[in-house]
């Protein structure tokens, strides 16, 4: 080796180097010009989402500090100041939203992708009903204020009528943009769709804790009936008269209609979120067709069961709501009632649940593996949002164990709360392999999709309508039978194929003629049956039917301010938890 100047001058010539090394060479610029790309394709979104995710967990923290202090009903922070930051947020997210439309309107004559697995048109139909129940909330409201204009904010006045017209212009937003896959000023729309994510958040956690608040000092003036001791009972009421006679009307039918407007403001801020997650996305066409249409042939036993376990919730509820107040043994009774009820219920549930399991596992169908940010985020929410029933379950049952007092109920407490673990368990499993099950027969169901073809191929201007028997499914053993699109369709010539058996069903004139599908029909009963299995639990605890509160025996152990700090995590949770899996179902039940 020759040296110069510390410089390796042994070949000059650069045809010098050996192949192997040119090779390596050209490799390694391969690796490095693959890598920049990937990186300069991600890191914009990437970056854009981490940004925008963590202005959205900002604001709600911010809510979130400031619902805080007003728990503690200090002179400093006031609920007009809440208000007064959600009606800012709320203007703000109607601002981006007339942007977004604007700019759609604009844009109408270019392609924009759609996510037909975004939401379908019930949900929005749910969600525009429980808006209008948000909407009456909003008018009382409005009347509340006018009744108290003289002595309270005028935040209070303004905030519900910046509702109302958030209200209706995010269902219009719903119907007609949740389904768009943005692909323009992608970091801007990040910024805007999860601004709308985190506000309904907000007004969620605004609406979760107005109620808990309310049912809270319920409970303090029944324990303080009971002579259990003296408890400060916050009153919110306005230091002056009302000026008309509807007011106490207004303030009373408000906790009826929280449920609803709770509801509908998580449910918005999941939709969202799967926007949000779509910005960017390419979408796959071969998976992003719409759903099959429902068929509700043979559903007997599912919906009947379903209306008596409705009907029973509902006099459980009037029983107990009128009895809970009244002495210690007929509250006693109440109670008792109450968790045998929910026994009897569970126990029906799981088994039902359990049996779909099975008739699963007796199918050895693959999953659908493909990337559904919507069907993703369900299976997230359920699990997530059984954590407030398991843990308010798991305290009880850590109650009952270690309790020394014995009221009549406290063995069914333990049973009652041993079976919600094991419902949910079984629920949430029996929902996902649902979810995740690939369709069969996708292609011959779907009447999007284009038709299969036909075995006996004629041109519609030279042959009449054949209404005799068509079958679309056989097939050659080395090819599949289509039709020829050459000269020789022209002249009206008819293919024939070989036969072969099918379980395809055969159409005879107008009338299907197919085989009987038990498993499914079964599937479907158990949807039905357990969806409203599960509209009967979101009613009792959404109306005032909580138990946990009233039969001492989790207070005694954990205290009073413990356990209604957990009743008050656990119960939204838990409200929510079995409204989405009503949800949900609804999607099981489409898709069997």
């Amino acid at each position: 080796m020759v040296e110069h100047n510390g410089l390796d001058i042994m070949c000059l010539n650069k045809y010098c180097n050996s192949s192997s090394s040119s090779s390596s060479s050209e490799q390694d610029k391969k690796i490095f010009s693959k890598l920049r790309l990937s990186l300069s394709e991600d890191y914009p979104r990437k970056n854009a989402e981490i940004l925008s995710g963590q202005y959205g967990t900002n604001v709600l923290l911010i809510g979130a500090a400031l619902m805080l202090a007003i728990a503690h009903h200090g002179p400093s922070v006031k609920e007009e100041h809440l208000l007064s930051f959600v009606a800012c947020l709320m203007m703000l997210q109607l601002i981006w939203m007339m942007w977004y439309i604007l700019v759609r309107d604009r844009q109408k004559n270019t392609r924009t992708d759609k996510d037909v697995h975004a939401t379908t048109c019930w949900i929005r139909g749910g969600l525009t009903l429980l808006a209008l129940l948000s909407l009456i909330m909003d008018a009382f409201r409005i009347g509340y204020y006018v009744g108290y204009q003289s002595c309270v904010s005028a935040v209070l006045g303004v905030y519900p009528v910046i509702h109302a017209t958030h209200t209706i212009a995010q269902v219009h937003f719903l119907w007609f943009h949740i389904k768009d896959v943005i692909k323009s000023f992608e970091t801007f729309e990040r910024f805007g769709v999860i601004h709308a994510v985190f506000t309904n958040l907000l007004l969620w956690c605004n609406g979760v804790m107005s109620e808990a608040e309310h049912f809270l000092n319920n409970h303090k003036r029944r324990l303080s009936a009971l002579g259990y001791g003296n408890l400060s009972i916050v009153h919110s009421d306005p230091h002056c008269n009302c000026t008309t006679s509807t007011c106490s009307m207004f303030s009373s039918s408000l906790y009826f209609l929280y449920p609803f407007n709770i509801e509908y403001h998580i449910f918005v801020s999941a939709m969202l979120f799967v926007m949000w997650k779509n910005i960017g996305r390419t979408i796959d066409l071969s998976v992003n067709q719409k759903r099959l249409a429902t068929k509700t042939q043979n559903l007997t036993v599912g919906p009947i069961l379903g209306l008596l376990a409705l009907a029973s919730t509902i006099g459980i509820l009037v029983v107990y709501i009128t009895h809970v107040e009244e002495s210690l043994q007929t509250r006693q009774s109440a109670i008792s009632m109450f968790y045998i009820y929910g026994i009897v219920m569970l126990v029906f549930m799981s088994s039902a649940g359990a049996s779909g399991l099975l008739i699963y596992r007796a199918d050895h169908v693959p999953l659908d593996t493909n990337k559904n940010p919507s069907r993703q985020l369900d299976t997230e929410l359920l699990f997530g949002s059984s954590i407030g029933s398991w843990l308010m379950s798991w305290c009880s049952i850590v109650a009952v164990l270690g309790s020394n007092s014995n009221p009549p109920y406290r063995w069914t407490n333990l049973v009652y709360s041993l079976l919600i673990v094991l419902e949910k368990y079984v629920q949430n499993l029996f929902i996902v392999e649902s979810l995740y099950r690939q369709q069969e027969d996708r292609e011959r169901d779907n009447p999007e999709l284009p038709a299969a073809p036909e075995i006996f191929s004629v041109t519609s201007s030279l042959a009449p309508p054949y209404n005799g028997i068509i079958n679309r499914a056989y097939e050659t053993p080395d090819r599949p039978c289509v039709t020829i699109e050459n000269e020789q369709e022209e002249i009206g010539q008819v293919y024939r194929c070989p036969r072969k058996p099918s379980e395809v069903p055969l159409t005879v004139g107008n009338k299907e003629v197919e085989p009987r599908n038990i498993k499914r029909q079964i599937l479907k009963n158990i949807a039905v049956f357990l969806l409203m299995c599960n509209i009967s639990l979101w009613i009792l605890p959404a109306f005032g039917c909580r138990p946990q509160y009233d039969n001492g025996l989790e207070q005694e152990t954990f205290g009073f301010n413990i356990w209604t700090t957990v009743l008050n995590f656990a119960i939204p949770l838990n409200l929510f938890y079995r409204m989405h899996s009503v949800a949900s179902l609804f999607e099981v039940f489409r898709r069997v």
